[in-house]
């Protein structure tokens, strides 16, 4: 992490500048190592800055002071490192979560007619003929019905998959590209993971998979925008390991 790098920087910056008695501010740079000590002072703040903008100074000097001193450390040496990873580690996440928040948002803005469109669909398809809908939401036509064993989340099957938009767009399809695709249950979106599990061995289902079960606000190429409701056509071809 560039902070922690940073950061290791101060221990080697410590041997090059004095920790006596505060000093006035100097007005000019005479000497290349003048120049030096304070371009990485500068550096060093402006990375600051720019990882942990609440950083107190103060308690920033006074730790430096302190483990220059090797005195009064209110930290111990041996608990730095895990303290800083935990630390930064936890800023990072609220950073990202901060991020996904405002991507879904701004997506809700730009995208929000498709959450539309595929709950409408999904209240049409959903008094259809045969199909049938889980707690979940995901919804299921049996086009075939298996005559093996039921895979489990973590067993290694063979399958065929088309999957479409709802406006009947293709975006990936394993029959079109005429192989087969060996995975485990758990490895897919919610929705397409569900409807493995309620198959069996050469069982063919399609499955409407809801927006919240598939990618939701994230884009995934071209054709599946942000909300998009996905539709796939899957068959168990084979479970290769239980």
């Amino acid at each position: 992490m560039r902070v922690l790098k940073s950061l290791a920087i101060v221990a080697v910056t410590t041997m090059m500048v004095s920790c006596g008695n505060q000093k006035p501010d100097v007005k000019s740079l005479e000497s290349e190592i003048d120049s030096a000590s304070y371009a990485l002072g500068m550096d060093m703040a402006i990375k600051v800055k720019a990882n942990f903008e609440k950083a107190d100074t103060d308690l920033f000097l006074q730790g430096y002071r302190n483990g220059m001193d090797s005195t009064n450390m209110l930290i111990g040496q041996e608990d730095l490192n895990a303290f800083l990873g935990a630390f930064f580690q936890k800023q990072q996440a609220e950073k990202m979560k901060e991020q996904q928040e405002k991507a879904a948002k701004d997506a809700e803005v730009k995208f929000g007619d498709n959450r539309k469109a595929g709950e409408d669909f999904l209240a049409e398809n959903k008094v259809k003929e045969n199909v049938q809908t889980t707690d979940s939401g995901l919804q299921y036509l049996v086009l075939k019905e298996g005559s093996g064993e039921k895979p489990v989340a973590t067993s290694k099957i063979k399958i065929h998959y088309h999957g479409t938009t709802i406006k009947g767009e293709v975006f990936d399809s394993s029959v079109d590209k005429g192989t087969p695709y060996d995975a485990s249950p758990n490895q897919f979106i919610p929705g397409f993971t569900e409807g493995l599990l309620l198959m069996s061995e050469g069982a063919k289902y399609r499955f409407f998979i809801p927006q919240e079960l598939a990618y939701g606000a994230q884009q995934r190429g071209a054709l599946i925008q942000p909300f998009s409701t996905l539709i796939f056509e899957v068959e168990i071809l084979d479970i290769l390991e239980q």
